[in-house]
C-alpha cells in the first residue's frame, strides 16, 4: 500500500503561479497529477515515468505553464504551475502505481491504484 500526501493548493489570480507537491510512502513507478473541474470528468495533468525527467510528459492545455520536477530521494514530485487561467480551477490530485507497465497508459486513471486526497486550487479572474 503506498500514502499519496498532496499540498499547496490555494487561490490565486489568473497570471499568478502556485506550487504544488506530492510525497509518496513507499516505490512508486508511474506517477502523475490528474484535475477534476466540478461537473467534469477527471483529466490528466502530467505524469513522470520511472522518476525519469526524459519521460515526463503534459496534456496540451498545461504544457509550457506547468513543470513537474522530482525528488527520488524524497520520493516527492512537484507541480510548479505559471501563467494559471480560470480554466486551470479544479481539485488536483496526485496518481501512483508500482506495476512497470503502468507507464504505457500514463494519460489514463486506470493505470493507477493510488491516490490522494486532492488538493484545491482556485483561479479567479
Amino acid at each position: 500500500q503506498v500514502q499519496l500526501v498532496e499540498s499547496g493548493g490555494g487561490l490565486v489570480e489568473a497570471g499568478g503561479s502556485l506550487r504544488l507537491s506530492c510525497t509518496a510512502s513507499g516505490h512508486t513507478y508511474t506517477i502523475a497529477w490528474f484535475r477534476q473541474a466540478p461537473g467534469k470528468d477527471r483529466e490528466f495533468v502530467t505524469a513522470t515515468i520511472n522518476w525519469s525527467g526524459a519521460r515526463t510528459y503534459y496534456s496540451n492545455s498545461v504544457k509550457g505553464r506547468f513543470t513537474l520536477t522530482r525528488d527520488p530521494n524524497k520520493r516527492t514530485i512537484y507541480l510548479d504551475m505559471s501563467n494559471l487561467k480560470p480554466d486551470d480551477t479544479a481539485v488536483y490530485y496526485c496518481a501512483a502505481d508500482r506495476r512497470s507497465d503502468s507507464g504505457a497508459y500514463y494519460y489514463s486513471v486506470a493505470p493507477y491504484t493510488y491516490w490522494g486526497q486532492g488538493t484545491q486550487v482556485t483561479v479567479s479572474s
